[in-house]
């Protein structure tokens, strides 16, 4: 079955996590995704291990678990864009393809002949991509930018943790995820233009304008009321009680949206006086009485086992949910019934196959489909050079003897 985006092509010069979870995607979806590496060392997330893929040996290899999330779906092609030669392959091949994503830093494909004005005249019906810390303007355009430096200066960081404690980052890079969320996004918006008018353009994403974009009603709740959102550990900011409680055995979210479920669950914990006291019948009074409620909420949820919780909440709709560790997120009733751990067969592994997550995208008639897995350096470069170029043998022979792949 062809996917949605079968027939578009994209020339990927990206590395790390941004750029590779948003390609990956498109890959998925079923784009041509041509993953442009340098010869001999390639994305440097390849080395971002332990673990590592194992051999039939149970030796080691150098692809991590890290580079494996983010790059299935794509052919490897290795490209010395430094050499002059590198650049003049490089410009046939985006010449065949649709969009261009890269992530270099402000400015430097100017060094190669590849930024956007070099590239837009001579192509102009081309998607041209750029995903940075900064963006391509403002004071901060030239420096570097990572996933870590967007969360602080962004201020998830500052809405994250407990109050009285550290200011806390999220568990994954979640700022590089949302900006290849968004460039994703943008590049298909761009193509569906493109599709009806021909016309090419250039998309400049970076990670600190997406972070503050997912700020999102605690961004809102400043804004309207001049007030600064503080840190609540895991409470939220605008519900109550809408956070995690220890029961008499291990840890629940407890996530009351609206008066029914509250009363419904002080029904459950023999605590409807709760429910009936002014201070807290309703979400607003809770809200803003959260400093009394919390503690007395906190009593009833050590009274009984998770598993009673669970059961009893579960039957009066009241939303709530384990903390699970990873391993037990896998073994979750719910995510397998949904196929979110796939397997790959991969040439280097020693089991044949390789475990990955699964795309959380589900569609009737065009749903994402695994053809290729997380490729090793430069695997696929003969093929794309002998496809979408029609070099010979002892042409792509000669280009590997001088470096250029």
């Amino acid at each position: 079955m062809a996917g949605a985006l079968d027939g578009v092509r994209i020339f990927d010069l990206t590395r790390i996590l941004a750029g590779p979870s948003c390609t990956q995607m498109l890959g998925d979806l079923g784009a041509d995704v041509i993953k442009v590496e340098r010869p001999g060392a390639g994305d440097d997330t390849r080395k971002w291990g332990p673990p590592y893929i194992a051999d039939r040996d149970g030796i080691e290899t150098t692809e991590s678990a890290y580079y494996l999330s983010a790059n299935r779906n794509k052919r490897s092609l290795t490209i010395d864009i430094a050499a002059r030669q590198g650049q003049a392959l490089a410009r046939r091949l985006i010449g065949r393809c649709d969009i261009l994503v890269e992530n270099f830093k402000t400015g430097d494909l100017k060094r190669y002949g590849l930024s956007w004005d070099d590239l837009r005249d001579e192509f102009p019906g081309l998607i041209y991509c750029s995903i940075t810390g900064f963006g391509q303007t403002g004071p901060y355009a030239p420096y570097a930018g990572y996933d870590y430096l967007a969360q602080a200066m962004g201020g998830i960081m500052s809405l994250t943790g407990e109050p009285d404690g550290q200011p806390m980052k999220v568990g994954v890079g979640i700022a590089d995820l949302m900006c290849g969320m968004y460039a994703s996004t943008a590049m298909l918006a761009a193509l569906r233009h493109r599709d009806r008018t021909g016309e090419g353009q250039h998309i400049d994403m970076a990670l600190l304008d997406t972070q503050v974009a997912w700020l999102t009603y605690e961004a809102e709740n400043y804004l309207l009321s001049g007030e600064r959102p503080k840190r609540r550990g895991n409470g939220h900011p605008n519900i109550v009680p809408y956070q995690v409680f220890e029961t008499g055995d291990g840890y629940l979210v407890l996530a009351c949206g609206n008066d029914r479920q509250f009363r419904d669950f002080c029904d459950m914990a023999g605590a409807l006086h709760l429910a009936d006291d002014p201070r807290f019948a309703t979400n607003d009074a809770r809200a803003r009485n959260r400093d009394e409620l919390v503690p007395l909420v906190a009593e009833c949820m050590r009274r009984k086992t998770m598993h009673d919780w669970m059961e009893g909440l579960r039957a009066r709709q009241v939303p709530c949910s384990p903390v699970n560790t990873v391993d037990r997120v896998f073994e979750d009733a719910q995510v397998k019934a949904r196929g979110m751990k796939i397997k790959i067969p991969h040439p280097l592994a020693g089991a044949g196959d390789i475990p990955l997550v699964a795309s959380p995208i589900k569609m009737s008639g065009t749903p994402p489909e695994y053809r290729h897995a997380p490729p090793t350096l430069g695997q696929h470069t003969d093929e794309v050079l002998g496809e979408l170029l029609e070099l010979s043998e002892a042409e792509i022979a000669a280009l590997r003897n001088e470096g250029i792949v």
